[in-house]
């Protein structure tokens, strides 16, 4: 029986295009990017970002706003690689193993590495576009445009801005990419949570639980020392007065 002489770079191939683990390091914009990858023959390092754990915490928060606009939990894990961190490396990189745990109900910390391996019509894609509808969706329903705001009006202003980045020399990073959605407020317009969150930086400090006792003991404390401090004044100015004597004679009034 003849061996096939092809068998072995078959498997070799198979091994390689496997999404097992990746390698990480964390850029001077403190983003993370993969700079080693498992699967070296369906993914390209170059630019290659992945949002860390607390990107991620930050990215669904603002997600769990759209539930009631429709969003779709499915679309969500489907778009994302979850990893979780094995070991640490030298240069300050970190190897990173791939997890099969929903990103949304995962309860521990995961890194996710968006699903680009078809950049115009996989589920990557198919996530920004869900929740940039679901986003313009919000927008008209709670600001009073003069007339509905477009989601091609909202998608010509984040193009505009990641070409900027790309004359500049730099490639957007994925949690940057998904928050400019997900924040996203049309120029010279602000949600009401917006202007609440501005007015609660700039608000007073407020004192109303602070404990009043000490302050009323410090008061009273300090009334007290007030009242010794009088009494030795007037001990000090009766010290100085003349001795008066009742026998003596009063004072002759010289003559004219």
């Amino acid at each position: 029986m003849s061996k096939n002489p092809n068998l072995g770079q078959v498997v070799m191939d198979k091994m390689e295009t496997r999404l097992d683990w990746c390698n990480v390091r964390l850029g001077e914009d403190k983003n993370w990017w993969v700079n080693e990858i498992s699967d070296n023959v369906n993914w390209d390092v170059d630019g290659l970002g992945i949002i860390d754990p607390k990107q991620f915490f930050h990215m669904n928060e603002l997600l769990d706003s759209m539930t009631e606009y429709g969003l779709a939990s499915e679309i969500v894990d489907e778009a994302f690689f979850t990893f979780e961190i094995d070991e640490e490396l030298e240069g300050g990189r970190i190897r990173l193993s791939r997890v099969r745990d929903s990103l949304l109900k995962a309860e521990d910390m995961l890194f996710a590495l968006p699903d680009v391996m078809d950049e115009d019509k996989g589920p990557y894609a198919d996530f920004l576009t869900h929740i940039s509808v679901l986003r313009v969706k919000m927008l008209n329903d709670l600001i009073n445009f003069t007339e509905p705001f477009t989601l091609d009006e909202m998608e010509e202003v984040l193009a505009e801005r990641q070409n900027n980045d790309y004359l500049e020399g730099r490639r957007t990073h994925f949690y940057v990419e998904v928050e400019s959605i997900l924040e996203f407020v049309p120029e010279g317009f602000a949600l009401d949570h917006d202007i609440k969150d501005e007015d609660e930086e700039v608000k007073e400090e407020d004192y109303s639980d602070l404990d009043t006792s000490t302050v009323d003991s410090g008061t009273k404390e300090e009334e007290k020392m007030l009242r010794t401090e009088d009494l030795k004044w007037e001990e000090e100015e009766r010290e100085k007065e003349p001795t008066r004597y009742e026998d003596s004679a009063p004072d002759e009034i010289p003559p004219k």
